[in-house]
């Protein structure tokens, strides 16, 4: 036997072992299936693949993430208190769910503001950054080394030089483009800094499983954000040479909070320090007293910031969409990025379609990840033809993450509809129960549907050629790994 020829079963060899490892691990059937595949048409890229991509080699370190999340529930529980706390009965099975799988406890009296481009959002954050006293949390995905990235960070060092605590958790890869010089300038200046997960191979593992996807903020324990910007120029700007030909700034949802719901932002920070940093913070300057109460109905009302993890006994986020969704009575809007959604998502909205229900989903015409605009596209074409009214945004790129139903129930975070958010991503959502939020959400949603394109009217999407067809269908296989 030449080299080759041992070369050839080696590697077939080491297929076989890790496709068994696959197996064992016990994963949904469908990601189960496209691991195999991967692996046994592309032996040796697959195997590379499956060990950076795949193999649930940090799992075991998130251990003690579940008892960092308890000491942080009794830090809060010390210092938080609701005596007129009324849960309305339509929206008490979601409550309940999410109460009883995360611990996300349901907060009333706040005001919810929504932001929707970076011209809101930015001149906002650094307004309250300015104002801030004690305390400054940054939970992010991305901090770019740009223009605004500076310019945030220039307002974070001068309150640094005032005195006040300001933290920032960064994910490794979704920053591994930025030089380690930037945070640095941050740490010298006082600024706790500290990555999520770093790895040691990012250009390899910039898709690694695993990461934080979140987008928080907290100033002072007061004032809170939520939703689906990262501290990055194209929020505000669009060059030709960012993804694509757009050269208008991304579309993006923010929520700004004041009240007690920022209690909750507060706590998925604090759990996450304490993961990264290994520090406990249970100071009560952390959960000071709301400076006003806002009535239920006048501005924000009840709710609760959900977070989720791969590492959660259930995946909290993607249930929480299904339930809202089989409730739905009258309708349901969605926008988000991309659309690869997990079979009881897609069957939730089908059967929400067929039911009589006006389920629409918002999506952009043109991707910034073009193998993930192939895989979507058979699921779009097929809730298409369930019913569902399917829109392409037309005005840029579309990276908003909202969901509203029947003008009562609305949610805005960094979770989008697909399988990396809903199972592999630490993600966080804010479910806000107020008539009034879930109003002003669906003129969003409204707005945004008037720059759009229905998908019935791409005809080379409905109805694709045989090459096409092929294309997207083979890309659908390894939509569960994306």
């Amino acid at each position: 036997m030449g080299v080759l020829g041992l070369f050839y079963w080696l590697s077939r060899l080491i297929a076989i072992v890790a496709i068994i490892h696959v197996v064992l691990d016990n994963r949904q059937p469908a990601k189960t299936m496209a691991w195999i595949l991967v692996i046994y048409f592309l032996p040796i890229i697959g195997v590379i693949a499956y060990i950076f991509f795949g193999i649930n080699t940090r799992k075991e370190r998130y251990v003690n993430r579940r008892q960092s999340d308890e000491l942080t529930k009794r830090s809060m529980l010390a210092f938080v208190e609701q005596r007129d706390l009324q849960l309305p009965a339509e929206h008490q099975p979601v409550i309940n769910l999410f109460l009883s799988e995360s611990f996300a406890l349901p907060f009333n009296g706040n005001q919810v503001g929504i932001l929707t481009d970076g011209y809101q959002f930015f001149p906002s954050l650094l307004r309250d950054i300015a104002q801030a006293h004690s305390h400054i949390h940054i939970d992010i995905y991305i901090l770019a080394d740009d223009p605004l990235g500076q310019l945030v960070t220039d307002a974070l060092i001068a309150k640094a030089r005032q005195g006040v605590e300001v933290r920032v958790i960064y994910d490794d890869v979704g920053c591994w483009q930025v030089k380690n010089r930037f945070f640095e300038r941050m740490r010298v200046e006082g600024i706790e800094v500290v990555p999520f997960m770093p790895v040691r191979f990012p250009s390899f593992a910039r898709r690694a499983n695993y990461r934080n996807h979140r987008k928080i903020f907290v100033i002072d324990g007061r004032v809170g954000y939520i939703g689906g910007m990262n501290i990055a120029l194209r929020y505000v700007k669009g060059p030709a040479a960012q993804h694509g030909s757009a050269r208008t700034a991304w579309r993006d949802t923010m929520l700004r909070v004041e009240g007690r719901g920022v209690y909750s932002l507060q706590r998925a920070f604090l759990t996450d320090w304490y993961f990264v940093d290994r520090t406990q913070l249970s100071d009560q300057k952390y959960y000071p007293a709301p400076t006003a109460v806002v009535p239920a109905g006048e501005g924000g009302g009840l709710l609760q910031t959900v977070t989720s993890a791969p590492v959660a006994p259930y995946p909290e986020i993607m249930q929480g969409y299904v339930r809202i969704i089989m409730a739905a009575r009258r309708y349901v809007y969605i926008e988000t990025p991309y659309f690869l959604p997990t079979a009881a998502v897609l069957s939730a909205l089908k059967m929400a379609a067929q039911s009589g229900v006006d389920v629409r989903v918002l999506i952009p015409l043109k991707s910034d990840a073009r193998f993930t605009e192939w895989a979507s596209r058979s699921y779009l074409r097929e809730a298409a033809e369930a019913g569902v009214k399917v829109s392409l945004y037309a005005d840029g790129f579309l990276h908003s993450k909202l969901m509203v139903c029947d003008d009562s129930l609305s949610t805005c975070g960094s979770t989008n509809v697909d399988f990396r958010s809903f199972e592999n991503n630490f993600e966080a959502n804010m479910f806000v129960y107020d008539a009034s939020v879930a109003s002003r959400m669906k003129a969003v949603f409204i707005a945004d549907e008037q720059h759009s394109v229905p998908l019935t009217r791409q005809k080379h999407l409905m109805r694709p050629t045989f090459g096409a067809r092929l294309c997207e269908s083979l890309a659908r296989l390894f939509s569960p790994l994306l």
